[in-house]
């Protein structure tokens, strides 16, 4: 028995490998491949959802960036959800992406989760041929500290071009979000941006999206609670100033009860407001 599973399992697998690697724009089956690695690092791992009937022409990119303050969190924070971007994103190859967290005191301080992300980003630029999705087509979508590094990526990198940026309370100016933080949350910035404001000035620059816009910066739909409690509105309200003194496209939406964020009604608009930025604007 044991030896008849090894020959199934071996004949499985490379079925799986050559439906991966054809070369054309065939019929596909739906696939899910979790923990794919796009580093050396057991924290760089990506979960892949790839759609029926994909192909290299009209197959979209979707991806999402899991926060957690930098030093917590998982991607699969955001499995609920994946089902329902399915549903509604029906053409979408959804990479759902970890990165390398904060370890106090000093491990793994900023940037190595913006450089984390822009490597699983080049990562998913590269396999459009094998995955069979069109990379020129590419979304992101981040929350609270992801939000923060989908902006970064999305605004710092020019390559692989983002079409489309949601942006849920994700921080943008990390100086004032040190000045208007409580002492406990400065000392985590203390650590993630080694220092402060005063004694790092640069990296706090560095690692702010806000100072990385510009008239070409891809539209972006941001969303924000009115009552948040971590990431203060006024981080988002200076980005949509920002982004239109330039003159890029932005959509915000506040939703004035909300806190760092919500369920029920307000989630449900959400995803409206989500599927029709994208249907809008990655094309």
């Amino acid at each position: 028995m044991k030896q008849l599973f090894s020959v199934f399992f071996i004949a499985f697998f490379f079925v799986a490998c050559q439906k991966e690697t054809t070369t054309g724009n065939e019929a596909l089956a739906e696939q899910k491949i979790t923990d794919v690695s796009y580093g050396s690092d057991p924290a760089q791992r990506m979960d892949v959802y790839l759609p029926a009937n994909r192909n290299t022409t009209d197959t979209k990119v979707f991806i999402m960036v899991h926060g957690g303050a930098w030093e917590s969190g998982d991607k699969i924070d955001f499995e609920e959800y994946i089902p329902i971007f399915k549903q509604r994103l029906p053409g979408y190859a959804i990479f759902n992406i970890n990165y390398r967290l904060l370890v106090l005191p000093n491990t793994n301080p900023f940037p190595t989760q913006e450089n984390d992300v822009k490597a699983a980003f080049n990562f998913i630029s590269g396999k459009g041929d094998a995955y069979k999705f069109n990379p020129a087509k590419l979304a992101v979508l981040g929350a609270s500290a992801g939000g923060h590094l989908a902006l970064l990526q999305a605004y710092k990198n020019a390559t692989p071009k983002v079409k489309a940026i949601v942006d849920m309370f994700g921080p943008t100016d990390m100086t004032a979000l040190y000045t208007a933080s409580n002492s406990f949350s400065q000392l985590g910035l203390t650590y993630l941006l080694s220092g402060t404001p005063t004694s790092n000035a640069t990296l706090y620059q560095s690692s702010s999206p806000l100072n990385y816009v510009t008239a070409q910066s891809p539209p972006t739909l941001i969303l924000h609670g009115g009552n948040d409690p971590l990431v203060p509105i006024a981080q988002s309200t200076a980005l949509k100033t920002k982004l239109e003194t330039m003159g890029a496209t932005v959509q915000m939406v506040i939703y004035p009860l909300e806190g760092h964020g919500w369920t029920g009604a307000s989630l449900n608009d959400t995803y409206d407001k989500i599927t029709a930025f994208l249907t809008t604007y990655n094309q």
